[in-house]
């Protein structure tokens, strides 16, 4: 490191785990192999694998903050699933994990490098309203703006009616990057449920933490190999409903289609 050059701070954030541990675990253990300690989750911790509650547990002891998801919500919400994979989901969860999953935040923010970061699910106006990799100009401002759903920007020094200029989210299980008119929109795709690429995203941020004065900020994604046919085993021995769909996903990122959340 150069003389006078300060030292930057890196936060991993993970999204979309959806009970898919040996993701999770392979994840982990590669921010920890690189020094990291500290984990933002981007929600969407069960639903669609084998071990939610596992999921939960490992979010809560190394996740610093962890949003609410669509599928942390309505899982959550309702004993009773219209579908059996949802039942299966519910049906694997403690009480504590649905109350868990019951009182996460909508949003989290933070300051970074003179960047106002703000972190969520899907969009500012819901974890259930979606907004993908192709997305009128209209979505992709929208996305920066104080909503019901998020309150006003409050991370730092933030005088009223402040926004955030980064935003990160999950949700749709694809990762991107797109910056515009000063904005900087990222997904850090789906750890758990990724239809990408067979590995498992995460993101870095990198800068100076709690600072707003600009500094040297960056942003990039880390894919990490997992064992996909381990997962898929996990899922066939606890008799987990559409199997071969949850398979195809994993090996091949086709979404099933079938009329339940796709993320």
């Amino acid at each position: 490191m150069a003389s006078g050059a300060r030292r930057q701070d890196r936060v991993a954030v993970i999204s979309d785990v959806h009970g898919n541990v040996t993701a999770l675990e392979a994840v982990l253990a590669d921010i920890e192999a690189r020094g990291i300690t500290r984990v933002l989750n981007l929600g969407d911790v069960v639903g669609k694998g084998p071990r939610g509650s596992e999921a939960v547990k490992l979010s809560r002891e190394t996740c610093e903050v962890t949003v609410r998801g669509n599928w942390d919500t309505f899982i959550s919400r309702n004993a009773v699933q219209p579908f059996a994979g949802g039942q299966f989901a519910r049906d694997e969860l403690s009480d504590e994990d649905v109350r868990w999953l019951a009182a996460l935040p909508n949003a989290h923010e933070l300051v970074m490098s003179g960047r106002r970061i703000r972190l969520f699910h899907a969009s500012q106006t819901s974890e259930f309203v979606r907004v993908r990799v192709r997305h009128t100009r209209e979505e992709f401002l929208g996305m920066f703006t104080n909503t019901d759903f998020t309150g006003d920007f409050r991370a730092g020094p933030s005088p009223a009616g402040t926004t955030p200029d980064v935003v990160g989210y999950g949700d749709i299980h694809s990762t991107f990057l797109e910056a515009d008119e000063g904005l900087t929109l990222f997904n850090a795709g789906a750890v758990g449920n990724h239809l990408d690429a067979p590995t498992a995203p995460y993101v870095l941020l990198e800068g100076k933490l709690g600072s707003l004065e600009p500094e040297g900020f960056s942003i990039s994604f880390v894919r990490v190999p997992y064992d996909i046919e381990a997962e898929i085993a996990v899922a066939r021995d606890v008799g987990m409903p559409d199997v071969e769909a949850y398979a195809l996903e994993l090996r091949e990122g086709i979404y099933r289609g079938n009329g339940t959340p796709s993320s």
